[in-house]
Protein backbone atom coordinates (compact mmCIF):
# COMPACT_ATOMS: atom_id res chain seq x y z
CA UNK A 1 0.00 0.00 0.00
CA UNK A 2 1.60 3.29 -0.71
CA UNK A 3 2.41 5.74 1.71
CA UNK A 4 -0.07 8.56 2.51
CA UNK A 5 1.06 11.87 3.45
CA UNK A 6 -1.32 13.29 6.33
CA UNK A 7 -1.66 16.27 6.61
CA UNK A 8 -1.59 18.41 10.22
CA UNK A 9 -4.38 21.43 9.52
CA UNK A 10 -3.35 22.66 12.48
CA UNK A 11 -0.22 23.86 11.80
CA UNK A 12 -0.64 23.65 8.00
CA UNK A 13 2.69 21.27 7.77
CA UNK A 14 2.75 17.35 6.75
CA UNK A 15 3.46 15.20 9.81
CA UNK A 16 6.66 13.61 10.82
CA UNK A 17 7.19 11.07 8.37
CA UNK A 18 9.12 7.68 8.77
CA UNK A 19 12.43 6.18 6.24
CA UNK A 20 11.36 5.10 3.69
CA UNK A 21 9.99 1.36 3.91
CA UNK A 22 9.63 1.37 7.16
CA UNK A 23 5.40 1.46 6.54
CA UNK A 24 6.21 -1.31 4.34
CA UNK A 25 6.41 -3.48 7.37
CA UNK A 26 4.23 -6.05 8.97
CA UNK A 27 4.08 -5.91 12.72
CA UNK A 28 4.81 -8.67 14.26
CA UNK A 29 1.83 -10.83 15.63
CA UNK A 30 2.59 -12.74 18.77
CA UNK A 31 0.30 -15.67 19.74
CA UNK A 32 -2.87 -15.70 20.99
CA UNK A 33 -3.78 -15.83 24.71
CA UNK A 34 -7.64 -15.48 25.07
CA UNK A 35 -9.84 -17.72 23.48
CA UNK A 36 -13.81 -17.72 23.77
CA UNK A 37 -15.66 -16.28 26.74
CA UNK A 38 -16.72 -18.93 29.06
CA UNK A 39 -14.16 -21.78 28.49
CA UNK A 40 -10.95 -22.90 30.13
CA UNK A 41 -7.79 -21.57 28.12
CA UNK A 42 -5.17 -23.36 27.76
CA UNK A 43 -2.19 -21.96 26.04
CA UNK A 44 -0.71 -23.45 22.87
CA UNK A 45 0.40 -20.51 21.00
CA UNK A 46 3.92 -19.17 22.19
CA UNK A 47 6.16 -22.34 23.19
CA UNK A 48 6.43 -21.47 26.35
CA UNK A 49 7.61 -24.03 28.89
CA UNK A 50 4.44 -26.13 30.50
CA UNK A 51 6.56 -26.27 33.77
CA UNK A 52 7.29 -22.81 34.06
CA UNK A 53 9.96 -20.86 35.59
CA UNK A 54 12.59 -22.51 37.80
CA UNK A 55 10.98 -22.45 41.55
CA UNK A 56 14.81 -21.20 42.49
CA UNK A 57 14.19 -18.74 39.35
CA UNK A 58 11.06 -17.49 40.82
CA UNK A 59 12.62 -16.42 43.70
CA UNK A 60 15.79 -14.67 42.97
CA UNK A 61 13.06 -12.52 40.69
CA UNK A 62 10.90 -11.82 43.81
CA UNK A 63 14.02 -11.25 46.26
CA UNK A 64 15.22 -8.46 43.79
CA UNK A 65 12.28 -6.10 44.89
CA UNK A 66 14.25 -4.68 47.60
CA UNK A 67 16.76 -3.09 45.01
CA UNK A 68 14.27 -1.89 42.14
CA UNK A 69 15.78 1.64 42.80
CA UNK A 70 19.45 0.47 41.94
CA UNK A 71 20.28 0.38 38.17
CA UNK A 72 21.38 -2.78 36.77
CA UNK A 73 25.15 -4.01 36.51
CA UNK A 74 25.58 -3.06 32.80
CA UNK A 75 27.64 -5.80 31.85
CA UNK A 76 25.86 -8.09 33.15
CA UNK A 77 29.18 -9.61 34.56
CA UNK A 78 27.53 -12.57 36.83
CA UNK A 79 25.20 -13.25 34.62
CA UNK A 80 28.00 -14.12 31.86
CA UNK A 81 29.74 -15.79 34.64
CA UNK A 82 26.98 -18.24 35.01
CA UNK A 83 26.25 -18.79 31.53
CA UNK A 84 29.86 -19.47 31.40
CA UNK A 85 29.82 -21.84 34.08
CA UNK A 86 27.35 -24.07 32.95
CA UNK A 87 27.99 -24.17 29.28
CA UNK A 88 31.76 -24.05 29.17
CA UNK A 89 31.96 -21.08 27.47
CA UNK A 90 34.14 -17.73 27.83
CA UNK A 91 32.64 -15.00 29.60
CA UNK A 92 34.65 -12.35 27.65
CA UNK A 93 32.53 -13.10 24.78
CA UNK A 94 29.28 -13.47 25.72
CA UNK A 95 27.02 -10.77 25.91
CA UNK A 96 23.20 -10.39 27.13
CA UNK A 97 20.22 -8.46 25.75
CA UNK A 98 16.43 -8.06 26.09
CA UNK A 99 15.62 -11.52 24.91
CA UNK A 100 17.57 -12.70 21.29
CA UNK A 101 14.99 -10.53 19.75
CA UNK A 102 17.06 -7.60 20.94
CA UNK A 103 20.66 -9.32 19.91
CA UNK A 104 19.14 -10.15 16.62
CA UNK A 105 18.32 -6.11 16.26
CA UNK A 106 21.55 -5.63 17.27
CA UNK A 107 23.17 -7.74 14.79
CA UNK A 108 21.37 -6.35 11.75
CA UNK A 109 21.46 -2.29 13.38
CA UNK A 110 25.61 -3.35 13.23
CA UNK A 111 26.17 -5.09 10.17
CA UNK A 112 23.54 -4.58 7.96
CA UNK A 113 22.07 -1.07 6.20
CA UNK A 114 20.57 0.29 3.16
CA UNK A 115 21.67 -1.83 -0.20
CA UNK A 116 23.03 -4.96 1.96
CA UNK A 117 20.90 -8.11 2.43
CA UNK A 118 20.16 -10.31 5.02
CA UNK A 119 19.55 -13.87 4.14
CA UNK A 120 17.40 -16.50 5.65
CA UNK A 121 15.62 -19.76 5.48
CA UNK A 122 12.10 -19.66 3.55
CA UNK A 123 10.19 -20.30 6.78
CA UNK A 124 12.41 -18.49 9.44
CA UNK A 125 11.93 -16.43 12.54
CA UNK A 126 9.59 -13.55 11.09
CA UNK A 127 11.81 -11.07 13.08
CA UNK A 128 15.05 -11.17 10.62
CA UNK A 129 12.75 -9.69 8.05
CA UNK A 130 11.37 -7.21 10.59
CA UNK A 131 14.80 -6.53 11.51
CA UNK A 132 15.70 -5.99 8.18
CA UNK A 133 13.46 -3.81 6.70
CA UNK A 134 13.86 -1.55 9.99
CA UNK A 135 17.47 -0.94 9.15
CA UNK A 136 17.02 -0.19 5.53
CA UNK A 137 18.32 -3.82 4.48
CA UNK A 138 16.66 -6.10 2.52
CA UNK A 139 15.46 -9.23 3.48
CA UNK A 140 16.20 -12.39 1.17
CA UNK A 141 15.06 -15.93 1.85
CA UNK A 142 16.14 -19.12 0.25
CA UNK A 143 13.88 -21.73 -0.50
CA UNK A 144 13.37 -24.90 2.03
CA UNK A 145 13.09 -28.51 0.87
CA UNK A 146 10.53 -30.86 2.96
CA UNK A 147 9.80 -27.65 5.18
CA UNK A 148 13.75 -28.26 6.40
CA UNK A 149 16.54 -25.12 5.41
CA UNK A 150 18.77 -26.13 2.33
CA UNK A 151 22.38 -25.12 2.32
CA UNK A 152 22.54 -25.23 -1.37
CA UNK A 153 20.01 -22.86 -1.51
CA UNK A 154 21.25 -20.70 1.13
CA UNK A 155 24.61 -20.74 -0.42
CA UNK A 156 23.40 -20.27 -4.11
CA UNK A 157 21.52 -16.42 -2.57
CA UNK A 158 24.50 -15.17 -1.27
CA UNK A 159 25.15 -12.09 -2.80
CA UNK A 160 28.21 -9.64 -2.53
CA UNK A 161 25.78 -7.49 -0.72
CA UNK A 162 24.74 -10.06 2.07
CA UNK A 163 26.45 -9.24 5.32
CA UNK A 164 24.31 -11.94 7.23
CA UNK A 165 23.00 -15.51 7.12
CA UNK A 166 20.47 -16.27 9.75
CA UNK A 167 19.89 -20.19 10.41
CA UNK A 168 17.01 -20.76 13.10
CA UNK A 169 18.14 -24.25 14.36
CA UNK A 170 16.25 -25.93 15.78
CA UNK A 171 13.78 -23.54 13.21
CA UNK A 172 10.22 -22.03 14.25
CA UNK A 173 7.94 -22.64 13.63
CA UNK A 174 8.72 -25.99 11.60
CA UNK A 175 10.98 -27.63 14.53
CA UNK A 176 13.41 -29.05 12.01
CA UNK A 177 17.19 -28.68 11.54
CA UNK A 178 20.10 -28.63 9.89
CA UNK A 179 22.46 -31.21 11.08
CA UNK A 180 25.86 -30.37 12.28
CA UNK A 181 27.91 -31.24 9.06
CA UNK A 182 24.97 -29.13 6.83
CA UNK A 183 26.05 -26.25 9.10
CA UNK A 184 29.24 -26.72 8.65
CA UNK A 185 29.28 -26.83 4.89
CA UNK A 186 27.33 -23.67 5.17
CA UNK A 187 29.54 -22.04 7.36
CA UNK A 188 32.72 -22.86 4.97
CA UNK A 189 30.55 -22.23 2.41
CA UNK A 190 30.35 -18.34 3.28
CA UNK A 191 32.74 -15.63 2.51
CA UNK A 192 34.51 -14.58 5.76
CA UNK A 193 32.74 -11.37 5.26
CA UNK A 194 29.36 -12.64 5.94
CA UNK A 195 28.23 -13.91 9.31
CA UNK A 196 26.60 -16.81 10.12
CA UNK A 197 23.87 -16.30 12.94
CA UNK A 198 22.66 -19.58 14.47
CA UNK A 199 19.71 -18.87 16.39
CA UNK A 200 19.23 -21.48 19.40
CA UNK A 201 16.12 -20.48 21.09
CA UNK A 202 15.68 -24.22 20.98
CA UNK A 203 19.00 -25.58 21.60
CA UNK A 204 18.45 -26.90 24.56
CA UNK A 205 15.34 -29.51 23.53
CA UNK A 206 17.75 -32.10 21.38
CA UNK A 207 19.26 -34.55 22.08
CA UNK A 208 20.77 -35.65 18.78
CA UNK A 209 23.91 -36.89 17.88
CA UNK A 210 24.50 -35.31 14.48
CA UNK A 211 22.87 -32.06 16.28
CA UNK A 212 24.85 -29.07 17.59
CA UNK A 213 23.79 -25.49 18.83
CA UNK A 214 26.81 -24.14 16.32
CA UNK A 215 29.57 -23.27 19.21
CA UNK A 216 32.32 -25.53 17.52
CA UNK A 217 31.66 -22.75 14.79
CA UNK A 218 31.99 -19.81 16.82
CA UNK A 219 34.82 -20.69 18.49
CA UNK A 220 36.99 -21.70 15.69
CA UNK A 221 36.15 -18.83 13.26
CA UNK A 222 35.12 -14.64 13.32
CA UNK A 223 32.18 -14.45 11.36
CA UNK A 224 29.64 -16.85 13.50
CA UNK A 225 27.83 -15.87 16.45
CA UNK A 226 25.15 -18.14 18.35
CA UNK A 227 21.87 -16.74 19.71
CA UNK A 228 20.39 -18.36 22.48
CA UNK A 229 17.36 -16.90 24.82
CA UNK A 230 15.87 -17.46 28.71
CA UNK A 231 12.34 -17.48 27.12
CA UNK A 232 11.63 -21.34 26.23
CA UNK A 233 12.95 -24.39 28.46
CA UNK A 234 14.19 -21.95 30.92
CA UNK A 235 10.49 -20.64 31.41
CA UNK A 236 11.33 -17.12 31.05
CA UNK A 237 9.61 -15.12 28.90
CA UNK A 238 8.16 -12.78 31.00
CA UNK A 239 11.33 -11.52 31.96
CA UNK A 240 13.01 -11.11 28.24
CA UNK A 241 16.11 -12.06 28.57
CA UNK A 242 18.81 -13.50 25.90
CA UNK A 243 22.74 -14.11 25.53
CA UNK A 244 24.92 -14.53 22.50
CA UNK A 245 28.27 -16.03 22.07
CA UNK A 246 30.73 -14.17 19.44
CA UNK A 247 34.25 -13.63 17.98
CA UNK A 248 35.77 -10.95 20.58
CA UNK A 249 35.55 -8.29 17.65
CA UNK A 250 31.94 -8.85 17.62
CA UNK A 251 30.84 -8.77 21.11
CA UNK A 252 33.54 -5.04 21.38
CA UNK A 253 30.41 -3.91 18.78
CA UNK A 254 27.76 -4.91 19.73
CA UNK A 255 28.31 -3.57 23.32
CA UNK A 256 29.09 -0.17 21.15
CA UNK A 257 25.39 0.34 20.55
CA UNK A 258 23.40 -1.40 23.14
CA UNK A 259 21.20 0.36 25.65
CA UNK A 260 23.61 0.77 28.56
CA UNK A 261 21.30 -1.20 31.06
CA UNK A 262 19.42 -3.47 29.08
CA UNK A 263 18.66 -6.39 30.89
CA UNK A 264 17.04 -5.86 34.17
CA UNK A 265 18.27 -6.71 37.69
CA UNK A 266 15.37 -9.19 38.35
CA UNK A 267 15.61 -10.82 34.94
CA UNK A 268 19.46 -11.00 35.49
CA UNK A 269 19.01 -12.19 39.11
CA UNK A 270 16.57 -15.04 37.84
CA UNK A 271 18.57 -15.88 34.87
CA UNK A 272 21.24 -17.11 37.17
CA UNK A 273 19.47 -19.15 39.42
CA UNK A 274 17.62 -20.88 36.16
CA UNK A 275 21.12 -21.54 34.43
CA UNK A 276 22.58 -22.89 37.49
CA UNK A 277 19.16 -25.41 38.52
CA UNK A 278 20.50 -27.58 35.63
CA UNK A 279 18.18 -30.09 37.47
CA UNK A 280 14.85 -28.49 36.66
CA UNK A 281 16.30 -27.63 32.86
CA UNK A 282 16.53 -31.46 33.02
CA UNK A 283 13.10 -32.38 34.36
CA UNK A 284 11.75 -29.87 31.87
CA UNK A 285 14.18 -31.49 28.65
CA UNK A 286 12.80 -34.75 30.01
CA UNK A 287 9.25 -33.84 30.42
CA UNK A 288 9.63 -32.94 26.02
CA UNK A 289 11.47 -36.16 25.42
CA UNK A 290 8.56 -38.14 26.86
CA UNK A 291 5.25 -35.68 25.42
CA UNK A 292 6.91 -34.54 22.12
CA UNK A 293 6.94 -38.00 20.46
CA UNK A 294 3.56 -38.87 22.52
CA UNK A 295 1.66 -35.92 20.56
CA UNK A 296 3.36 -36.38 17.18
CA UNK A 297 2.12 -40.21 17.65
CA UNK A 298 -1.20 -39.43 18.41
CA UNK A 299 -2.20 -36.95 15.69
CA UNK A 300 -0.39 -39.00 12.83
CA UNK A 301 -2.88 -42.15 13.83
CA UNK A 302 -5.88 -39.39 13.18
CA UNK A 303 -4.52 -39.25 9.60
CA UNK A 304 -2.84 -35.51 9.60
CA UNK A 305 0.67 -34.74 9.18
CA UNK A 306 2.93 -34.02 11.35
CA UNK A 307 5.99 -32.69 10.63
CA UNK A 308 9.27 -34.03 12.71
CA UNK A 309 10.52 -31.45 15.26
CA UNK A 310 13.55 -31.81 17.76
CA UNK A 311 11.72 -28.22 19.27
CA UNK A 312 9.26 -28.11 21.70
CA UNK A 313 6.44 -27.69 19.57
CA UNK A 314 4.73 -29.48 16.26
CA UNK A 315 3.54 -28.31 13.29
CA UNK A 316 0.27 -29.95 12.54
CA UNK A 317 -0.64 -29.75 8.63
CA UNK A 318 -4.81 -30.35 7.44
CA UNK A 319 -6.52 -31.16 4.48
CA UNK A 320 -8.22 -28.45 2.33
CA UNK A 321 -11.68 -28.23 2.44
CA UNK A 322 -14.61 -28.79 5.73
CA UNK A 323 -11.18 -29.68 7.76
CA UNK A 324 -8.86 -27.13 7.02
CA UNK A 325 -6.13 -25.66 9.16
CA UNK A 326 -8.52 -22.53 9.54
CA UNK A 327 -11.52 -24.71 10.58
CA UNK A 328 -9.68 -26.75 13.06
CA UNK A 329 -8.24 -22.89 14.52
CA UNK A 330 -11.93 -22.38 15.04
CA UNK A 331 -12.66 -25.42 16.36
CA UNK A 332 -10.00 -25.30 19.41
CA UNK A 333 -10.60 -21.75 19.98
CA UNK A 334 -14.40 -22.43 20.76
CA UNK A 335 -13.29 -25.03 23.25
CA UNK A 336 -10.39 -22.95 25.01
CA UNK A 337 -7.36 -25.02 23.23
CA UNK A 338 -5.23 -22.04 20.99
CA UNK A 339 -2.83 -23.14 18.87
CA UNK A 340 -1.06 -20.56 16.95
CA UNK A 341 -1.55 -19.92 13.02
CA UNK A 342 1.10 -19.48 10.80
CA UNK A 343 -0.29 -18.06 7.92
CA UNK A 344 2.14 -15.29 8.10
CA UNK A 345 5.06 -17.75 7.74
CA UNK A 346 3.46 -18.83 4.34
CA UNK A 347 1.99 -22.16 5.57
CA UNK A 348 -1.62 -21.73 5.36
CA UNK A 349 -2.76 -25.17 5.59
CA UNK A 350 -0.78 -25.38 9.16
CA UNK A 351 -1.01 -24.96 12.67
CA UNK A 352 1.59 -24.97 15.29
CA UNK A 353 1.13 -26.42 18.64
CA UNK A 354 3.00 -26.07 22.00
CA UNK A 355 4.06 -29.23 23.95
CA UNK A 356 1.48 -28.45 27.31
CA UNK A 357 1.06 -30.41 30.38
CA UNK A 358 -0.31 -34.39 30.18
CA UNK A 359 -4.14 -33.13 30.30
CA UNK A 360 -3.54 -30.46 27.70
CA UNK A 361 -1.55 -32.89 25.37
CA UNK A 362 -4.89 -35.06 25.81
CA UNK A 363 -7.05 -32.39 25.19
CA UNK A 364 -5.26 -31.74 21.55
CA UNK A 365 -6.11 -35.33 20.37
CA UNK A 366 -9.64 -35.85 21.97
CA UNK A 367 -10.40 -32.17 20.40
CA UNK A 368 -8.91 -32.57 16.64
CA UNK A 369 -10.25 -36.24 17.12
CA UNK A 370 -13.83 -34.94 17.35
CA UNK A 371 -13.28 -32.12 14.83
CA UNK A 372 -11.89 -34.90 12.14
CA UNK A 373 -15.22 -36.68 12.87
CA UNK A 374 -17.52 -33.44 12.62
Amino acid sequence: MPQETVKNKSAGNSLPQPKTGVLDIAPYVAGKSKAKSGVTVIKLSSNESPLGASPKAAKSFTDSADSLHRYPDGSAATLRESISKVHGLPADRLICGSGSDELIGLLIHAYAGAGDEVLYSEHGFLMYKIYAQGCGATPVTAPEKNLRGNVDALLAAVTPRTKIVFVANPNNPTGTYLTKSEMKRLHDGLPSSVILAIDGAYAEYPRLDDYSDGRELVAASENAVMLRTFSKIYGLSALRLGWAYAPAHMIDVLNRIRSPFNVSTPAMNAGIAAVEDTAFTEKARMFNDQWLPWLTTELTSLGLKVYPSIANFILVEFPKGKHSSANANTYMMERGLIPREVMNYGLPDCLRITIGLEEHNRAVVKTLADFLKS
